[in-house]
């Protein structure tokens, strides 16, 4: 076990560095970035929580980067991809437990679940914004345990 968690920690330890020092490269006020955070936020909650996916969608840009390998580049795949998901899954839900923003990045800790009873999925979505779109998505996604080897909760 202490080998997986060394090589995640390393990558995760990386990539925070990464969008850190970016992020200081782009001198991006404490107004915008809060600007930034608001609107993944709002976008969050529209899209998978009330599923209003046209009106959500609005800021997410027609060239869109997806780094999940599940979902493909551009605005519309990913649109309707959730859709089709919303449809079947009407009762899917993703609590933002948590966020933060760093320049054009913005981190959202998320409890996400598909119906009542669900133990769900503890989420990490990180989205780069550029003039008031989302432009590109990443994400680390993890079950929510049965059981754990602590008393301490996912979120």
């Amino acid at each position: 076990m202490k080998s997986a968690v060394k090589p995640m920690a390393m990558a995760a330890t990386l990539l925070a560095a990464a969008f850190c020092s970016s992020a200081l490269a782009q001198n991006i006020s404490p107004v915008q970035q809060e600007k930034n955070r608001q609107l993944v936020i709002n976008f969050y909650n529209d899209f998978f929580n009330r599923h209003e996916v046209d009106k959500a969608a609005r800021v997410v840009a027609e060239d869109y980067r997806q780094h999940n390998p599940q979902v493909p580049d551009g605005k519309t795949p990913f649109v309707e991809g959730f859709r089709d998901y919303f449809r079947q899954n009407p009762g899917a839900r993703a609590r933002i437990v948590r966020s933060a923003v760093d320049g054009d990045t913005v981190w959202l800790h998320v409890h996400s679940t598909e119906h009542d009873g669900d133990r769900g999925e503890a989420v990490v979505d990180i989205f780069r914004v550029r003039d008031g779109k989302i432009v590109e998505h990443w994400d680390v996604i993890q079950a929510v345990a049965d059981k754990a080897q602590n008393a301490n909760t996912m979120f």
